[in-house]
């Protein structure tokens, strides 16, 4: 009990301390809340990442996860992702295999510039691969349609991104997802955000929780450096990880459609 309130109050003190400057809070990895912003026209936003979740009897690690995105005009983004995962359940060996593959479509069908609101939907399909992932017990049997909105708004000084989902699942438990970042970049190069998160099923009922720190370090253009770490609230278990983290980079292409100074488009493009 003890560890977990130490845990509350750093981050507390870390939203606090982010919430008392101008911030910017970009969604996206390596967190898991997304948020409104899409690529640019013919842009690609390509994510690889170092993904361990690690629980007090079991790891789930994306070696490597791999996260592509393209835009199609100013407001929409279609994405492909899959990871090559490692599955320990103690004292088994660990067992390697394709992970399920994600196709999405983001739109944000609401702009209203960097002073209003920016909302979007991101509907996602999760099907499994031809291979023996689900027979040798990596991926699970069930398939999901995750559909989600991602919300984003300026509070004074500042930026909040919000993200609020429901999962449908085919042979298994449904549930609700939700997440929020905010930030704030201290120079033209670094950005540090924190972020809430939680997932929940019903039929049977669970949920976890997880509270991350992280951000990101533009290289050079088109490099940017992926950093994330974070933990459950609650002890240890099956359930509630005691570390989870994202550790990798993103390629934004073209290079000469970012900014040199920042290369991350713009969060709130005008209509």
């Amino acid at each position: 009990m003890e560890r977990r309130t130490t845990i509350l109050r750093i981050l507390i003190f870390v939203f606090g301390l982010l919430m008392a400057r101008s911030a910017f809070a970009q969604g996206g990895p390596p967190f898991y809340t997304n948020d409104p912003a899409t690529p640019g026209p013919r842009n690609w936003e390509i994510n690889f990442g170092y993904m361990p979740f690690l629980y007090s009897d079991q790891s789930v690690t994306h070696t490597p996860d791999v996260d592509i995105n393209f835009g199609i005009g100013d407001r929409i983004q279609l994405t492909y992702e899959n990871a090559w995962l490692r599955v320990h359940d103690l004292p088994v060996a660990a067992k390697f295999g394709l992970g399920q593959s994600n196709f999405g479509v983001k739109w944000r069908f609401h702009d209203a510039g960097e002073s209003g609101w920016s909302i979007s939907t991101f509907p996602q399909a999760f099907v499994n691969n031809p291979n023996d992932s689900v027979r040798r017990g990596i991926t699970a049997q069930s398939n999901s349609f995750l559909l989600p909105f991602e919300f984003s708004h300026k509070l004074g000084p500042v930026d909040v991104n919000f993200e609020l989902g429901y999962d449908f699942v085919h042979n298994g438990p449904s549930g609700w997802l939700t997440g929020l970042v905010v930030g704030h970049t201290f120079n033209s190069k670094l950005e540090l955000d924190a972020e809430f998160y939680s997932q929940s099923t019903y039929n049977p009922y669970a949920s976890q929780t997880t509270l991350e720190l992280g951000g990101r370090y533009r290289i050079h253009r088109p490099i940017v450096l992926l950093m994330m770490a974070g933990r459950s609230p609650e002890p240890a278990s099956s359930n509630h990880p005691y570390f989870v983290g994202y550790f990798g980079v993103q390629l934004l292409l073209p290079p000469k459609s970012y900014d040199a100074d920042n290369p991350a488009p713009p969060s709130h493009p005008q209509p």
